[in-house]
């Protein structure tokens, strides 16, 4: 029995019709830490596609964990040799203590940027014991798209300290119709210990 909708088969036997676009993720390129400064996904580099090729872009951040502890960031490259598109950008925070104390929600006005080329901070400390990582991901929408700013979402959940559990939504785009050809991910200081970070490609 096949699924129709407004006269569209999108199902039939089971099997999803080839003119339906699924928004499947296709792995482009992961990226392994090992006390590494930065982390740099560079168009044409290396097998890194970040072109017209999909409709957007989806980083996925896997238990990184800093060498000490510090706020994970993020900078783009809009064309030159430097990681310094300037941004537009808002957002906040969560937290809860494990005693069960401290719960709250806050904007983050200090992190934001207002057509700034610094890096845009993704999260507070994450926390250097052993079992301290932050997980998350990063959209980035069309990015080699030269009418349009270039927007990102992120969300990344993280050990804070020693007992605080965290998530930090940020938001923003960069300001210029230049295409972003690479994306870099770095902590604030000291290096990224371990950890993986992957990129998919969002598409039909």
């Amino acid at each position: 029995m096949g699924l129709i909708s407004n006269g569209t088969t999108l199902l039939d036997a089971g099997a999803i019709d080839s003119g339906v676009a699924t928004g499947k993720m296709t792995l482009i390129k992961t990226l392994t830490a090992s006390n590494s400064a930065t982390l740099s996904f560079v168009h044409g580099t290396s097998s890194v596609i970040l072109d017209s090729t999909y409709d957007s872009y989806l980083f996925k951040f896997i238990n990184i964990h800093p060498v000490t502890a510090s706020y994970f960031q993020v900078n783009f490259r809009d064309g030159g040799t430097n990681y310094d598109a300037v941004k537009r950008t808002t957002n906040f925070k969560a937290q809860h203590r494990e005693n069960g104390s401290n719960g709250s929600i806050d904007y983050r006005g200090d992190e934001d940027l207002v057509n700034s080329t610094a890096n845009q901070v993704l999260s507070l400390d994450i926390g250097v014991e052993n079992d301290g990582s932050g997980s998350g991901e990063m959209k980035l929408i069309a990015p080699a798209d030269t009418t349009f700013v270039k927007h990102f979402l992120s969300k990344i959940s993280y050990l804070y300290g020693t007992d605080y559990s965290m998530v930090s939504h940020v938001s923003g785009f960069t300001t210029a119709t230049t295409a972003i050809d690479g994306v870099q991910f770095s902590m604030v200081s000291g290096n990224i210990a371990t950890g993986q970070i992957k990129l998919y490609g969002i598409g039909a």
